[in-house]
């Protein structure tokens, strides 16, 4: 299965209630992904995936101010589970908008991330593919962010191992 993150929109007052109930937030979001409707065409959901620490390896190389295990707010203490207010969505989402993959992938360096230990560690066997992956995954990012920010939603983010 692997280590991943993930994010689904949630309201001011989901998020609100989650950081009083973090019991409450686990089963909700749970359910959210459980659901017989998911994915529900109201609510934005996206990755990164297994991506995450190829692209924050990226955005640590360049002016991208987003930092996937430093941002948001904790809802569970084991780390599982963060709270992204509908503002730093909304921030997040302009900044993304305005870096083409471009400026990203000029960072790409698989010895290094190799070397780095960039988790899931696979740019030393396929580097080109890797590359392919890593701009598959900025684009579902970024679009999450700009349909999240558009009907004015916060996030979860689930960072599962």
């Amino acid at each position: 299965m692997g280590v991943s993150i993930g994010f689904i929109s949630a309201t001011t007052e989901e998020l609100d209630r989650a950081e009083k109930d973090p019991g409450w937030a686990e089963g909700y979001v749970f359910d959210l992904y459980a659901s017989d409707d998911f994915p529900m065409p109201d609510r934005p959901y996206g990755g990164p995936g297994k991506a995450f620490a190829g692209l924050q390896f990226l955005f640590d190389e360049t002016d991208v101010e987003l930092d996937f295990l430093m941002d948001g707010f904790t809802i569970l203490e084991d780390g599982t589970l963060f709270g992204w207010s509908a503002e730093y969505i909304e921030s997040a989402a302009r900044h993304l908008r305005a870096t083409p993959w471009e400026r990203l992938a000029a960072h790409y360096a698989p010895e290094r991330m190799t070397t780095e230990e960039v988790y899931p560690n696979m740019w030393r066997f396929d580097p080109e593919g890797q590359l392919g992956w890593l701009e598959h995954s900025y684009e579902e990012l970024v679009a999450f962010f700009a349909e999240a920010a558009e009907r004015g939603y916060g996030a979860f983010m689930s960072f599962s191992f």
